[in-house]
Order: structure tokens, then C-alpha cells, then sequence
């Protein structure tokens, strides 16, 4: 019988078995149409909350799907969860969630860049993990952060991903985002979206969409967010239980003291952040990154 991992090095043997070489090569290879519309983000940053609403938006509010990167396909996995990339979907335009930074996104299509306060991306990702990749309670906080989260490449890091979109954010094929701002004026952001999908203006629609991103809404739907493909196509491949699995949609917070976060983790986070993303953005934390976000997207 297949169990969850209780150590750090545990978790990297089983999230070695989480794609496929081919599959993540179909996915760097996509060919998007100049419509095509990919939600861009680290992980953990509001990945979720954009697919429905660009899902709810293109076709007036449809939900009736098993679940949401069922009918927003994630690209690079799109082969690896048994997902036609090249294939019409379902309204236009079609849409894909990506967490590829700048420089490896295949190029041709637009991009929603959504970018979230960096502490709250590594809890929502520790909680993420725990109960599907590992033993609830097995691996601290801490050591997740520390040991397993800091020891990727730079590809695969926050700061990293973040830089190389901000290179971006100005470009006409590029709609920027904080996490927070969309969740703390949904209705706002919404429309900003719908504008840049350039949908017809059409109130009803964009309330309706509006309604439907609204974390109450989502939490009444919860296996539509529970990553039911990537469970069912590559639990097995990771030697995981077939049931382990996790939920996308916790409590909506946006910025604000985490009960979770150390002063170890808090100044490791703090010094990749004065390292990679200050020098790059001039933005010195990122409240100041939020509002340069805020000046660029109003100018």
C-alpha cells in the first residue's frame, strides 16, 4: 500500500514522478493562436480564483465540468492529465493556466500575470502539500520552506518567476495583477479582464462572473478545485495513495500577519527578495511592488 512521505527528501522522490518528460515538452513546444490567453503565476498565487473567472466570463457562467484545468487546461501538464492542447474549447478564447516563467512560455498568445505577496504564497503552498505530498504534521513548516522550497533552481523559484514577468508587465499582450487587489475589488478586476479578453460589454455576464469567483461561491463547489486530473493521472506515477489530493480554496486571505511564518523563513524570504527581485523592480518589499503594479496598470 502506497503512503504519503514524512521527510523532505521523501517529497522530492514522489514529486520527481509528477510529469513527464514528453509532457512537459509538448507543453514548452505549444503553438498558441495570437487569441489564446494563458494565466500566468507561481504557484499558490491565484492560479484558481483567474481560471474561473476567464472561464465564467468567456461563456456566461458555465459550470459543468469535473474540474476547472479541465476546461482552462494547465499546459504543461495537459498531456501528462489526458488534455488535447491543440483542441477548441469549450468558448473562446481558449485559455490555459501556466506557471512557466517569461522567457520559457511559448510565445504568440496574451497573458493574465498574477503575482501574491511571497508570504502567503509559501503557506498556501505548505498547506497545499501537506495530505497529498507528505504526511500531515511529518515535515515543519520551517523545513518545508527552508529545506526543500530554497533548494530549487531559479527556475523554479518565486523571485525568479516574478523578475522575469516584470520585465513584461507593460507589454500590450501582457494584463498585470496582484492577488490581493483582484480579491479586495473582484468586481474591478473582472472587468479588467473581460476587457483585455475583449468580450462584449455586457453587465449581466460580468456579475455573474463576479458572483461566481466569490470565495462563498467556490467553497460550495469544493472538488471542482481539487486537482481531480493531475490525482487521477499521476497519483500512481508518484507511488501516492489514489485518494491523496488537497484543496486550491482555503480562506481567500490577501496580506496580513502568518501565524506560520518564522524569523528564519521571514529573513530568507526577505533576502532573496533585497537579492533577486529589488535590483530588478526597484520595489524595496511587496507592498511597494503592489503599488508600482497599481501605477502601471492606471498610467
Amino acid at each position: 500500500m502506497n503512503r504519503l512521505p514524512t521527510t523532505v527528501d521523501g517529497l522530492r522522490k514522489v514529486l520527481a514522478g509528477f510529469a513527464t518528460r514528453e509532457g512537459m515538452l509538448a507543453g514548452l513546444s505549444f503553438r498558441p493562436r495570437p487569441t489564446d490567453v494563458f494565466i500566468a503565476t507561481f504557484a499558490k498565487s491565484g492560479t484558481t480564483l483567474l481560471q474561473q473567472i476567464v472561464h465564467g466570463l468567456r461563456t456566461g457562467g458555465d459550470m459543468d465540468f469535473e474540474d476547472i484545468s479541465e476546461v482552462v487546461p494547465w499546459i504543461e501538464m495537459a498531456v501528462d492529465t489526458g488534455i488535447d492542447a491543440t483542441a477548441s474549447q469549450r468558448a473562446e478564447p481558449r485559455a490555459f493556466k501556466t506557471h512557466l516563467d517569461w522567457g520559457a512560455l511559448p510565445k504568440g498568445g496574451r497573458a493574465i500575470w498574477v503575482v501574491r505577496d511571497p508570504e502567503s504564497v509559501i503557506v498556501s503552498h505548505y498547506h497545499f502539500f501537506s495530505g497529498w505530498f507528505f504526511e500531515p504534521g511529518s515535515i515543519g513548516f520551517e523545513e518545508f520552506a527552508l529545506d526543500f522550497v530554497l533548494s530549487r533552481d531559479g527556475r523554479h523559484q518565486y523571485w525568479d518567476h516574478l523578475v522575469s514577468w516584470w520585465a513584461h508587465k507593460d507589454d500590450p499582450e501582457v494584463l498585470p495583477l496582484c492577488y490581493e487587489t483582484v480579491v479586495e475589488d473582484l468586481a474591478v478586476a473582472v472587468q479588467q479582464v473581460s476587457d483585455f479578453l475583449d468580450l462584449a460589454c455586457d453587465e449581466q455576464r460580468i456579475e455573474l462572473a463576479t458572483r461566481q469567483a466569490e470565495l462563498d461561491f467556490m467553497k460550495g463547489y469544493p472538488t471542482l478545485w481539487e486537482d481531480v486530473l493531475l490525482r487521477r493521472h499521476r497519483n500512481s506515477a508518484m507511488n501516492l495513495p489514489e485518494g491523496a489530493g488537497s484543496t486550491k480554496v482555503r480562506e481567500g486571505k490577501t496580506l496580513g500577519p502568518r501565524a506560520e511564518m518564522t524569523p528564519a523563513v521571514r529573513e530568507a524570504w526577505t533576502s532573496r527578495w533585497n537579492e533577486i527581485v529589488t535590483p530588478a523592480t526597484g520595489c524595496e518589499d511587496y507592498p511597494a511592488l503592489r503599488r508600482a503594479m497599481k501605477s502601471s496598470t492606471e498610467s
